[in-house]
C-alpha cells in the first residue's frame, strides 16, 4: 500500500505580508494513520525539500496527540524535510494520493498542472483521491476524460464560507473553497463550522476542517481495502 502525500511549497498569505504554508495536524494525523497501518508513505511538493509550514498551526491551542507526536519523531521530521518534487513523481507508483490543507495550496497546487495531471490519472486509473480543507481548492482545474468538470455532479466539502470568515481571511483567499466547489458543478454539502465532516463519492474523498483530518484517512484506508 503505496500512499503520497502532497503538500504545498507557497508561504506567502497574499498581501498581508504574512507566512502560511500546510497545517500541521491536517498532515500529521493522516501520516501516522497511514503509517500505523502498514503503509508506505511518499511526500511530494512542487518545489520539493521542506515544504512551509503555517505557523499559526504550530500554536499551542492548534496541537494534537499527534502534532506531539510528530514533534518527536525525528524520521518523519526528515522525510518532510526532503519531499519529493512533484514534477519527478509517477502516478503508477502509487495506490492512493492525499492532499494536506492549510492556505498555502490555494495559491500553488491548486494551480500547478503537474498537480492537475496527477489527480485525474489517478482517478483515471481508478486510484483515491483524497483532501482535506483548503485542499479540495487542488480539483478547481482537474477534469475528467470527456472534458468536464471533475466535481460536477460529485459529493464534496471542504473549508465553508463561514469558516473563512471566522478566520478573517475572506478577502485575501484567491478563492472561496465553497463557492468554488459549488461553482462547478460539485455537490457540496458542510457540517457545524470546526466539526468533522467527510464525504466520500466514489474515489473521491474531502474533509471539510481540520477537525476532518482523521476521518479523511480513515476513508481513504477503507476504500483501500475494499
Amino acid at each position: 500500500m503505496n500512499i503520497l502525500i502532497v503538500l504545498t511549497s507557497h508561504d506567502t498569505l497574499g498581501d498581508t505580508g504574512r507566512k502560511t504554508g500546510f497545517w500541521l495536524e491536517e498532515f500529521a494525523a493522516p501520516y501516522y494513520a497511514f503509517v500505523d497501518a502498514g503503509a508506505k508513505v511518499t511526500l511530494a511538493s512542487p518545489k520539493g525539500g521542506q515544504p512551509p509550514l503555517d505557523p499559526k498551526s504550530d500554536d499551542p491551542d492548534a496541537q494534537t496527540d499527534d502534532t506531539r507526536r510528530f514533534r518527536k519523531d525525528a524520521d518523519a521530521q526528515r522525510l518532510l524535510a526532503s519531499t519529493r518534487r512533484l514534477a519527478d513523481v509517477q502516478p503508477a507508483d502509487y495506490d492512493a494520493v492525499f492532499y494536506p490543507g492549510g492556505h498555502g495550496p490555494l495559491w500553488d497546487l491548486a494551480e500547478d498542472a503537474k498537480s492537475v495531471a496527477l489527480i485525474e490519472t489517478m482517478l483515471a486509473a481508478g486510484k483515491p483521491v483524497s483532501a482535506v480543507c483548503h485542499a479540495p481548492g487542488v480539483l478547481r482545474h482537474a477534469k475528467t476524460a470527456d472534458g468536464k468538470p471533475l466535481v460536477q455532479g460529485r459529493q464534496v466539502t471542504g473549508f465553508s464560507n463561514a469558516e473563512e470568515a471566522a478566520v478573517q481571511l475572506t478577502d485575501v483567499v484567491p478563492f472561496l473553497v465553497e463557492d468554488e466547489l459549488a461553482k462547478l458543478g460539485g455537490r457540496y454539502s458542510k457540517g457545524p463550522d470546526w466539526q468533522s465532516h467527510v464525504v466520500a463519492d466514489g474515489l473521491l474523498i474531502t474533509g471539510q476542517n481540520p477537525a476532518s483530518s482523521v476521518g479523511v484517512a480513515e476513508a481513504l484506508l477503507e476504500r483501500l481495502k475494499s
